[in-house]
């Protein structure tokens, strides 16, 4: 095995709570205490340890990988120093000290993932989204590849209704893997032509597009709006509504928004 460092605190339990919290994920999957994840065709452990995480197998592209699926793309230092002028904020990230939200490094994986979450909680998107996985992925180890966009590309919208899917939801998938949409090139744009490339697609409206911004790109500005449980959060530590609160949060409200959700799971 063979460590990868990531900027101190880190706190690898912490931070890669939410692949507990809601029941195994197929594609990123906790197990005796470590995450399992399909990288390049191989069943890659990753394990908490001193100054980062241990990593089995490794080369340069595995490690690329593991570095941006645990966020190491976030600006953590920075928002540290600005929340300690927030007194909400200042409580919360020395109560989740070493906490570092993790990513989905494929664009594809997160809108599909979007598309799950939509209008149904997280539990029972996670559900779908592993069934989904499992009958159209590929099994490595004991993790599965995600589905690619080619394979969904050419199969009908009722396979996916067969898994779980709304009717909505499967031509929304089928639609995107078949649209011309560069996912990868939307890393190049700037916040507000990612959000109007996003919401140009079938059944992805503005939540979807924020969350993209949010799980996918680590862009600092992201605010979910819309999001249920993202409104909870603010009613509970704030007062106010989301809508109120975003502003209030400039410039971090994407790490401002994970931590707060973080906060509201914790006892």
């Amino acid at each position: 095995m063979t460590l990868v460092a990531l900027p101190a605190p880190y706190d690898f339990d912490l931070s890669v709570e939410r692949f507990r919290v809601f029941g195994p994920d197929r594609a990123v999957l906790w197990e005796d205490g470590a995450l399992y994840r399909a990288i390049d065709g191989q069943d890659v452990r990753i394990a908490g340890a001193p100054g980062g995480v241990n990593v089995e197998p490794h080369d340069p592209a595995i490690e690329r990988h593991v570095k941006t699926l645990l966020g190491i793309d976030h600006d953590l230092a920075a928002f540290q120093r600005w929340a300690k002028g927030d007194p909400v904020l200042a409580e919360v990230v020395e109560q989740l000290a070493g906490f570092r939200p993790p990513v989905i490094p494929d664009p594809w994986e997160q809108l599909v993932g979007v598309i799950t979450a939509q209008q149904v909680s997280l539990v029972a998107a996670g559900a779908i989204r592993n069934r989904f996985i499992e009958r159209f992925g590929v099994c490595v180890g004991r993790v599965w590849a995600f589905p690619t966009r080619a394979v969904v590309a050419v199969i009908e919208p009722e396979e996916l209704v067969a898994v779980g899917f709304s009717r909505a939801k499967a031509a929304a998938t089928v639609a995107l893997a078949q649209s011309e949409l560069d996912l990868a090139g939307l890393r190049e744009l700037p916040d507000d032509d990612v959000r109007v490339a996003i919401i140009a697609q079938k059944g992805l409206g503005k939540w979807s597009a924020e969350w993209f911004l949010a799980r996918h790109l680590a862009r600092p500005t992201a605010w979910p709006l819309g999001d249920l449980v993202l409104e909870k959060a603010a009613q509970r530590f704030y007062g106010v509504t989301a809508a109120e609160l975003g502003p209030r949060l400039a410039p971090f409200q994407n790490l401002s928004a994970h931590y707060l959700l973080a906060a509201l799971r914790q006892p």
